[in-house]
């Protein structure tokens, strides 16, 4: 099981102790990120007049506001991805199906090479024959 981690950390001007199975340094970085967000929500303007509970619920907000634009963001990105392993997966099949015809059309170069070096060695022999007629059959005198 994680080890759990405690972190004495500053919020809001005050000293808390809080504890998780994350590292220190993340449970840094929360408090530092709602320090950020008590900074943003205090600069706006009537922030001071609202209560204590109206403060409390501005901050809920926007905290909420957050997440669901990084929940929403992070579907997108995996809608983008899914998009992408198809786009792979199509780009896979197209090379296979290439890699095939290249396959296929090597094997008709060859046996077109085959074929035409047979018709060399036919014609050859032909010459051959014919050359050979010739050199024996007497010359007619015309």
């Amino acid at each position: 099981m994680a080890k759990k981690n405690t972190a004495d950390v500053l919020i809001g001007g005050k000293i808390y102790t809080i504890s998780g199975y994350e590292s220190t340094a993340y449970l840094q970085k929360v408090a530092s990120y709602l320090n950020e967000m008590e900074e943003q929500v205090s600069g706006m303007e009537g922030y001071r007049r609202l209560s204590s509970e109206e403060k409390q619920l501005l901050k809920n907000m926007n905290l909420a506001d957050a997440y669901f634009k990084a929940s929403d963001a992070r579907e997108q990105l995996e809608r983008e991805i899914e998009q992408k392993d198809k786009e792979i997966y199509g780009l896979k099949h197209d090379l296979i199906d290439a890699e095939m015809d290249k396959e296929k059309l090597q094997k008709q170069i060859r046996d077109l090479e085959v074929r035409l070096k047979d018709e060399e060695k036919r014609q050859s022999r032909l010459a051959q024959s014919a050359a050979n007629r010739k050199l024996n059959r007497p010359e007619q005198k015309l």
